[in-house]
């Protein structure tokens, strides 16, 4: 009995291990920080989770065409000491036409890392300036 206690904690131990390692990636790998983006479009949804928000915008392409983009962003601790919060009524909102200053996914989809994004009023936020994985 005791020794399937043990194993049995031993397993769950694991498994949570597990899932705090893969929660999180460096930016290095997923975004490619030489190919900066400055792109404007209509705010369709923002997830403030943690460990990192999400930006949605849709964007028409020079076509005329809609695409989704996806953008990460910090996670609200962050964005909060940034100065945006999801009880601000002026700060991210469906509907609004935003710009922002990101990186592109290195997989070529629609997708990027925000440095920093302009609401309609002209308020600009900056929720990081350089490498976030830099010490």
């Amino acid at each position: 009995m005791k020794r399937g206690i043990g194993g049995l904690l031993a397993v769950g131990g694991f498994l949570i291990a597990a899932t705090s390692v893969s929660a999180h990636h460096s930016v290095q790998a997923e975004f490619d920080l030489n190919k900066p983006l400055t792109i404007t479009g209509i705010v369709t949804k923002v997830e403030w989770i943690n460990p990192h928000s999400y930006l949605y915008l849709d964007v028409k392409d020079d076509s005329g065409n809609v695409k989704h983009w996806a953008f990460e962003m910090a996670g609200p601790g962050a964005l909060r000491r940034a100065g945006l919060s999801r009880a601000d009524r002026g700060g991210l909102k469906a509907g609004d036409t935003i710009t922002v200053n990101a990186v592109a996914a290195k997989d070529g989809t629609d997708a990027g890392l925000i440095r920093d994004v302009t609401l309609p009023d002209g308020r600009k936020f900056t929720i990081w300036t350089s490498d976030p994985n830099a010490k």
